[in-house]
């Protein structure tokens, strides 16, 4: 029986305190911020015709930004934590509806920056440099930018353009009640967090193909509700980019990652075509190890070796954090005891938990990660993962202004795969033994590869499918998701994995498909990731000091910029091409070694 909030322990918990002390405190900071909305508005609305004025907006609406952070920081993570909480519930809706209303009156500013000539604007740079980039970012969109009241309408609507999202959550989080499922007369739980933290992972065929078959025939249920969702969610965004002009969906969702198609296309055609042969590779070394008859799909995600794999204890992840990214120097030390000591991180599973793990940054603010900790040795990994976000945040916060800090999310999930491969690393470095060292290289290719090389390049290649649909003017139900999911996973895993029923389903899963595209940038960052991890482990802290200078820039660069700033051109194909035969060249030790061990039996 899985814990409600109230029932976990309080020190596997976050402490959000940091934000608020309390509920009243959190009141207050919103009607101060509506009211400081108000005279912004009363200020500058119709004056801003100079760089002086220009620079004095700007300034007003970041410092009412950096009051905002906290509020809606705190109401999506209270709800984050227990989607089923009713106080949590209002929290967030009510914060929604604020910040439409702020969005609407003060879309202004934006309106009438633009409104000024190119001349003013460059003046206001001079005069203001530190807003130098707010203002070409602002200039960028001048040609997608609407009426000034078209442009308050469309902020107004702001938490309604948000609803499918909240649908969605509601829908997986919270209506959406798992039975038992039974395995030769035995009962066993399910959830959406057991099954993606444990019974995927189960080494019992029986029970994990049992778990994959009761999960899928639950979601099955709710299928047409969540594509109706996702359909909505899908209309929103292509209005969007037609009302402002652009080419094509891809083009409006890409302007903000500061990436053109060609390097959104490139990983998932280069990955779906060489990454397959390797990973059909993987999938055959598991079913001849396991002793199946055929590889499922419901099989992918178990371990090579589960009777190795260990269990380890929260406060033993921390021994592993620390050494295993003791590379990353003192401050960056400091930073995790700080993470364990000050309780950033919510360990706990409970009821009406978001899925997954995740890292929130908010800006003024230290970290703070999700993740429902399942005693796995695998989970030192993704925790690995999440403090590499917490990491790069904590260093960016801290070097650049609000509107400077956060880098495109081409870039977001460089600094944390990073941390995986430093971690493998460190691991790979302290065991000469071979049934570790197999152990630690599964790790990295069932875990930080297949999860972010497959699992999310799959699901890119499926949305990239849905977006070109919607881009001709069509629409989107259950039958066609999942047509063209299975379409992804069959012609990825080809004739060595049986798709079996309930795969196509793996698209309601995923939260990352109301984030524009987003499941693409895995891959981008973890291509990144490799190869800067294999200059760190040849060349030491030259290397590392660099990778701290990129994570400092924040969003001041480019993705291509902050790359090329750690030695990486990924205006080329040869970063994803090394990445894909890095990947295979594990699989092979992987295969050696299992022959080695086997000899040896």
């Amino acid at each position: 029986m899985r814990l409600k909030r109230n029932e976990v322990p309080i020190e596997e918990t976050w402490d959000l305190s940091a934000l608020f002390q309390n509920e009243d405190q959190f009141e207050d900071a919103i009607s101060k911020a509506i009211n400081e909305a108000t005279i912004i508005e009363e200020t500058f609305k119709g004056n801003i015709r100079n760089s002086t004025v220009a620079a004095q907006v700007i300034e007003a609406y970041k410092n009412l930004n950096a009051k905002l952070i906290p509020i809606g920081s705190f109401a999506q993570l209270s709800i984050s934590v227990d989607q089923t909480n009713d106080d949590a519930q209002m929290r967030s809706s009510k914060v929604g509806q604020t910040f439409a209303k702020i969005s609407a009156q003060l879309s202004f500013i934006t309106s009438e920056l633009l409104q000024l000539e190119e001349s003013i604007l460059l003046e206001t740079k001079n005069k203001a440099p530190q807003f130098s980039l707010y203002i070409d970012k602002l200039i960028q969109k001048k040609p997608y930018q609407l009426h000034p009241e078209a442009e308050k309408a469309l902020a107004a609507y702001g938490t309604t353009f948000k609803a499918p999202y909240e649908l969605y959550n509601t829908t997986k989080l919270v209506d959406i009640q798992f039975n038992n499922f039974e395995v030769n007369g035995k009962s066993y739980p399910l959830s959406y967090n057991s099954f993606e933290g444990d019974w995927e992972l189960e080494s019992d065929t029986a029970i994990r193909r049992a778990a994959f078959d009761a999960f899928s025939t639950k979601l099955h249920q709710y299928q047409h509700t969540t594509a109706k969702t996702y359909d909505t969610h899908l209309k929103i965004e292509k209005t969007n980019a037609d009302l402002r002009g652009f080419d094509s969906v891809f083009d409006a969702l890409l302007f903000d990652q500061d990436v053109d198609r060609t390097l959104y296309n490139r990983q998932i055609d280069l990955i779906t075509k060489e990454l397959a042969p390797h990973m059909r590779r993987y999938a055959k070394l598991l079913q001849q190890v396991h002793g199946l008859e055929k590889m499922t799909f419901a099989d992918l995600k178990i371990s090579l070796d589960p009777t190795y794999e260990p269990k380890i204890s929260i406060e033993e992840s921390r021994n592993y954090m620390k050494d295993g990214l003791s590379i990353m120097g003192e401050d960056y030390q400091k930073m995790l005891d700080r993470a364990f000591d000050e309780r950033w991180i919510d360990f706990a599973q409970n009821d009406g938990k978001s899925t997954g793990a995740f890292c929130s940054s908010p800006y003024g603010y230290h970290p703070y990660v999700l993740i429902s900790w399942t005693s796995r040795m695998n989970e030192v990994f993704v925790l690995a993962h999440e403090l590499g976000h917490a990491g790069h945040f904590y260093l960016a916060n801290a070097k650049q202004n609000l509107f400077n800090a956060r880098p495109s999310l081409y870039f977001i999930e460089a600094p944390s795969t990073m941390n995986e491969m430093l971690m493998a690393n460190y691991l790979l470095a302290n065991s000469n033994d071979a049934r570790f060292k197999r152990w630690v290289i599964s790790t990295i290719v069932a875990r930080t590869y297949y999860h972010n090389f497959v699992t999310h390049l799959l699901e890119a290649a499926y949305q990239r499918k849905v977006y070109e649909r919607i881009d001709q003017g069509g629409s989107v139900n259950a039958s066609i998701l999942n047509s063209l999911k299975r379409t992804v996973l069959e012609e990825f895993w080809g004739d060595t994995v049986e798709i079996t029923e309930g795969a196509e389903l793996t698209w309601m899963r995923q939260p990352h498909y109301y984030m524009g595209l987003y499941p693409y940038t895995y891959s981008a960052g973890l291509t990144i990731a490799t190869q800067v991890s294999q200059r760190i482990l040849h060349e030491g802290d030259v290397a590392v000091q660099q990778w701290l200078t990129v994570l400092k820039a924040g969003g001041t660069k480019s993705p291509v910029e902050l790359a090329k700033m750690a030695g990486v051109d990924i205006t080329t194909d040869q970063p994803l091409r090394d990445t894909i035969d890095y990947i295979g060249s594990l699989i092979s030790e992987l295969e050696d070694l299992t022959k080695e061990l086997e000899a040896g039996k």
